[in-house]
C-alpha cells in the first residue's frame, strides 16, 4: 500500500476541513506520483496537490538540486518542470534501425527536423525522414570513390545540401579524407568533392553554398602547416579561369599537433576576442609556395591588383561576422587545446590570376643566376620567429589540459559545449609524442563566446576506456534545454542544460559514437553506435498518444472487420 493510502486508511476524521498548512506537510512526503493520485480525491485535495511550493520542494528532493538553483529563465512552473524533465524528455526507444552494416559513426539532423544522416565504416551515407516510423530516404555507397568509411555530415542553413566527410583508403597511417556534397532537391545528386586532411578536420559549412576544407603538409621535424580553405559547393565551370576555392586561413604547429575538428559560430563574435593578444584580421592569407629560385609568394601579392568588381557577389556578400572554432595543441600532438579565429569578411574572385608564364619564370631564374643572384634558400621552418609572416595568428586560445573528444555549439551559437578527458593534476610534458595518461571520465566543459569563459556546471556521468593513442571522437549535441552525449559505455546520455542534472541513461550493446536532437522537436532523439543499431528515443507523451492511436486505429479495424 502506497504512503497516500496508508494516510487514509490511519485517518478516521475528516479530511475535508484539514487546514492547507497541514495538507502541505503531509503531501511533502509523497511522490510526483502519488502526489497526482491524492489530488483525484477530491477537489480541494487537486487543488493542494499542485501547490507550486510543494513541487518546487519535490523537484529539488526528486533531481537531488541545491536550494540555490533557480528555475530556468523563462519558465514560471515548478509543476510544469517536472512535467518537462519526465514526460517531454526523449527517453523511451520507439524504433530500433539495423540498416548499417557496421559501426555507425555520426548522426545529424536537417535544420527543419525532417531528416537526419547517418555516417557509418560500411561506407555509406543514408538519409531518412524523420517522420515516425522513420525511413529511408537516400542513400550512397562511398566506397566507389574509394572511401574507407563516411564519418561525419552536416546540412546546410537552406537544407538543400549535405555536406559527407569521410577517410580514403590507404596505409594504417594515412590521415587523407575526402569531403563531399550531395544535393536533397530532385535526387541525391552529387555536386562536388574535395580533399579534406587530416581527415579528423571533417570539414563545416560556411554559407549556404560554401564549405571549409583543411591541408595539412610537414615543413620540419614534428613541425607543419594547416591550411584552411573555402570551397564552392557547386564546381561546375564555365571557364579554367573560374575559381572553386581559396585560401582563408594558414596556420604554424608544432610538437607534431595539427588543425581539427572545423567549426564556424554565428553572431556571437565580439571586439574584445582579440584583447591582450596579437591578431590579424584581414580575410585572406599568406599562400606558402616553395619554388627553387623564386621569391615569396602570396595571394596578398595575387590580388593586390583585383577590384571590387572582381570579386563574386554571391552568399558570401552581406555575412555577419563568424567566429572560427577548432581543437589543436601546442604542448602534444593530441587536440588539447580549441583555438578561436574571427572571420570580418570572405571574397571569392570571380577569376583567377594567371601569374607569370613558365618561360617568364625560367626568364627571371636565368637572369637571377647570370646576375650572381643567390638561389632561392630553404627557411628554417623550426624556427617560427624567422617564419611567422607567413601565417596567420589565432585570436584566441582556450587550454583544457586533457585530450578534447568532441563539441558542439548551442542552437543559438553562444556557447560552446565540449567533451575532455582530462590529464592529472600536475601533469608533466616531457615529450610531445608521450602524453599524460587520460581519465576514463569524461567532462563536459561550457565556454562562452562571448568572453571565452568557462560557465556553470561541468557535467559528468558518461566514460571512456580508450587510451590516447587509441582515442576517438565522441558526438555531442546541444538543444535549446538539453544536452547530450555518446560514451564508451555503451550508453548515450542526456543532462538538463540549465539545472545541470542528468535526466536520461539510452542504452545501446556498443559504444555510443553520437547523439542528435530533432531541431524542430526536442522530444526526439536520435543516437548511433558500434552495435550496428541506430536507435530512435521519443518522450513519454509522444509514446502515450502512440499507443492510443493505434488503440483507436485497432478499435477502427475490428469494428470493420464486423461489418
Amino acid at each position: 500500500m502506497d504512503t497516500s493510502n496508508q494516510l487514509l486508511s490511519n485517518y478516521n476524521g475528516s479530511w475535508d476541513y484539514l487546514p492547507d498548512t497541514i495538507l502541505l506537510h503531509i503531501f511533502q512526503f509523497l511522490s510526483h506520483s502519488e502526489l497526482l493520485k491524492a489530488g483525484l480525491a477530491c477537489r480541494n485535495w487537486c487543488r493542494i496537490s499542485y501547490d507550486e511550493v510543494l513541487w518546487k520542494h519535490l523537484f529539488r528532493r526528486h533531481f537531488d538540486i541545491s536550494d540555490s538553483i533557480s528555475i530556468a529563465p523563462g519558465k514560471n512552473s515548478w509543476y510544469m518542470e517536472f512535467k518537462r524533465l519526465i514526460y517531454h524528455t526523449p527517453q523511451l526507444c520507439s524504433e530500433v534501425i539495423s540498416e548499417h552494416r557496421n559501426e555507425v559513426l555520426h548522426v545529424s539532423f536537417s535544420h527543419n527536423g525532417s531528416m537526419f544522416a547517418t555516417s557509418s565504416k560500411d561506407g555509406f551515407i543514408i538519409v531518412w525522414n524523420s517522420s515516425y516510423p522513420v525511413n529511408i530516404k537516400y542513400s550512397y555507397d562511398m566506397k566507389v570513390f574509394s572511401w574507407k568509411y563516411t564519418q561525419f555530415s552536416q546540412f546546410n542553413k537552406s537544407d538543400t545540401l549535405l555536406l559527407v566527410s569521410g577517410v580514403h583508403f590507404g596505409v594504417p597511417t594515412s590521415t587523407s579524407g575526402e569531403i563531399a556534397v550531395f544535393s536533397l532537391q530532385d535526387g541525391f545528386n552529387l555536386q562536388c568533392r574535395v580533399g579534406n586532411k587530416p581527415y579528423d578536420i571533417f570539414g563545416t559549412w560556411f554559407s549556404d553554398r560554401h564549405l571549409l576544407s583543411g591541408d595539412h603538409y610537414w615543413l620540419a621535424h614534428m613541425v607543419s602547416t594547416t591550411g584552411l580553405w573555402i570551397n564552392k559547393a557547386s564546381q561546375e565551370t564555365a571557364s579554367e579561369q573560374t575559381p572553386i576555392l581559396n585560401q582563408l586561413f594558414r596556420f604554424y604547429n608544432t610538437n607534431a599537433s595539427s588543425v581539427r575538428v572545423l567549426m564556424v559560430a554565428d553572431g556571437q563574435v565580439q571586439d574584445r576576442s582579440c584583447e591582450n593578444i596579437s591578431c590579424k584580421s584581414n580575410g585572406s592569407v599568406t599562400t606558402l609556395v616553395k619554388e627553387e629560385g623564386s621569391e615569396s609568394h602570396t595571394e596578398e601579392d595575387d590580388n593586390l591588383s583585383l577590384e571590387e568588381s572582381d570579386f563574386e557577389d554571391d552568399d558570401l556578400s552581406g555575412l555577419p561576422e563568424k567566429l572560427l572554432i577548432f581543437t589543436s595543441g601546442s604542448k602534444t600532438y593530441v587536440p588539447h587545446q580549441i583555438g578561436f579565429k574571427r572571420i570580418k569578411s570572405v571574397k571569392f574572385p570571380k577569376v583567377i590570376s594567371r601569374g607569370p608564364s613558365v618561360k617568364e619564370r625560367l626568364a627571371k631564374r636565368r637572369e637571377r643566376l647570370l646576375g650572381g643572384r643567390p638561389s632561392f634558400e630553404e627557411p628554417n621552418w623550426g624556427d617560427y620567429q624567422s617564419v611567422v609572416r607567413k601565417y596567420d595568428e589565432v585570436d584566441h586560445v582556450m587550454d583544457l589540459h586533457g585530450h578534447i573528444i568532441g563539441m558542439s555549439l548551442s542552437p543559438d551559437h553562444r556557447f560552446l559545449y565540449v567533451n575532455n578527458r582530462p590529464w592529472p593534476t600536475g601533469y608533466n610534458i616531457t615529450n610531445p609524442l608521450d602524453p599524460p595518461p587520460i581519465a576514463q571520465e569524461i567532462d563536459i566543459h561550457v565556454i562562452d563566446l562571448e568572453n571565452f569563459k568557462k560557465v556553470g556546471k561541468v557535467l559528468r556521468s558518461h566514460k571512456a576506456f580508450t587510451p590516447n593513442n587509441e582515442c576517438f571522437f565522441i558526438f555531442l549535441n546541444v538543444s535549446e534545454e538539453y544536452v547530450a552525449s555518446g560514451a564508451e559505455d555503451k550508453h548515450g546520455y542526456i543532462w538538463d542544460r540549465h539545472y545541470g542534472i542528468r535526466i536520461a541513461k539510452l542504452p545501446h550493446l556498443d559504444v555510443v559514437n553520437s547523439v542528435a536532437f530533432n531541431p524542430m522537436n526536442p522530444e526526439m532523439l536520435v543516437t548511433t553506435s558500434d552495435d550496428y543499431e541506430i536507435k530512435v528515443w521519443r518522450s513519454k507523451k509522444f509514446m502515450n498518444e502512440l499507443v492510443i492511436k493505434n488503440n483507436k486505429l485497432n478499435e477502427l479495424s475490428l469494428s470493420l472487420n464486423s461489418i
